[in-house]
């Protein structure tokens, strides 16, 4: 049977249904700790840039996605075709526009079920950021814009199945040219400044 010519294949199927199938969340690993329910394991925030965010003025809103120690969850950019990329996306409300959804940078590191291949991670707290516009037709007052952070976070030994998790933000909307206050300079301090849309 080891020198049968079907055993090599059986090996490379039986690694890729380890890595590319997740365990279930009560899926006991090989340390014999039981896996946390996959929702639980980071932890989001979302703030705006601006405060009030004044109609005909573009906005960013980061969200930070504090991960659990011992846990990872793949870059929007990971290495292998068959891991889940972080994403985040919003669900706008009339009269706003999304112009662009900016990911950090992940790092590389190798765990046990990918020794020879590092991954592309976020590990401890990421941010990640929204670009968007308030239109001229923005409701006016406060209002929640819901976001989705969707990941799949995994530990040394096994990965979690992925997850969609809320990420929503408050926000006040006022008149065009009203005084808006910069909010959270330590999340936008390399964001472009909000600017009147032509």
């Amino acid at each position: 049977m080891r020198n049968s010519p079907i055993f090599a294949p059986a090996v490379i199927l039986a690694t890729c249904a380890l890595l590319c199938c997740p365990l279930p969340a009560n899926a006991v690993p090989q340390g014999g700790s039981a896996l946390p329910n996959p929702s639980s394991v980071v932890k989001p925030r979302a703030v705006a840039s601006l405060d009030p965010v004044p109609r005909a003025r573009e906005f960013e809103i980061a969200v930070v996605a504090d991960i659990a120690r011992g846990f990872h969850m793949n870059s929007h950019k990971p290495s292998d075709e068959y891991l889940i990329p972080t994403t985040l996306t919003p669900q706008l409300p009339a009269g706003f526009q999304l112009k662009d959804t900016i990911y950090p940078q992940g790092r590389l590191e190798k765990f046990s079920f990918s020794p020879n291949k590092p991954l592309d991670v976020y590990t401890g707290s990421v941010t990640l950021r929204l670009r968007l516009e308030a239109g001229a037709n923005a409701p006016l007052g406060s209002l929640t814009i819901p976001i989705t952070l969707r990941y799949q976070a995994c530990n040394d030994a096994a990965c979690l199945p992925p997850v969609k998790i809320p990420a929503n933000v408050e926000i006040r909307v006022a008149a065009a040219g009203a005084k808006a206050q910069p909010m959270h300079p330590e999340l936008f301090s390399g964001a472009v400044p909000g600017r009147l849309l032509h």
